[in-house]
């Protein structure tokens, strides 16, 4: 069960503020120092035409995590800087999670890794992608 402490319902509200994450249902399950999780459900509407959920849903869930995580090192006021993600395998299943921490930070800028992760109706987590990118402060 999530914790819902003032940080964690800061950035809820943070992610509510975002448009595409309101489109695609997203939500803030952890978020503490150097770590956040993201998380969604799995819709028809965010697969592609053989049944797994879209690629982009994925890189959009892992540049989220990442972003979130690095806020958690540079302040709120932050934006990605560039992020590679491999696609280990197709995701099924009832939603996703985006697990990212924070690798390494200074006072401009974060470097960060995400784990996405497949989860079936009865928990169990496949590992369908990893990303890594950087995150920079926006001022």
């Amino acid at each position: 069960m999530t914790s819902f402490t003032p940080e964690l319902r800061f950035a809820q509200k943070v992610l509510d503020e975002q448009p595409f994450s309101v489109l695609v249902g997203a939500r803030v399950e952890v978020f503490e120092p150097g770590r956040a999780v993201l998380a969604l459900d799995i819709r028809e509407d965010l697969k592609q035409q053989n049944g797994f959920v879209h690629g982009g849903v994925l890189a959009y869930a892992a540049d989220n995590a990442l972003t979130f995580a690095a806020g958690t090192a540079l302040g709120p006021a932050v934006l990605t800087g560039g992020l590679t993600i491999s696609y280990v395998r197709p995701a099924t299943g009832v939603s996703l999670e985006a697990e990212a921490t924070v690798v390494s930070s200074g006072r401009r800028q974060a470097i960060c890794q995400c784990e996405i992760f497949a989860v079936a109706a009865d928990g169990t987590r496949t590992l369908c992608a990893v990303a890594q990118g950087s995150v920079l402060t926006a001022g």
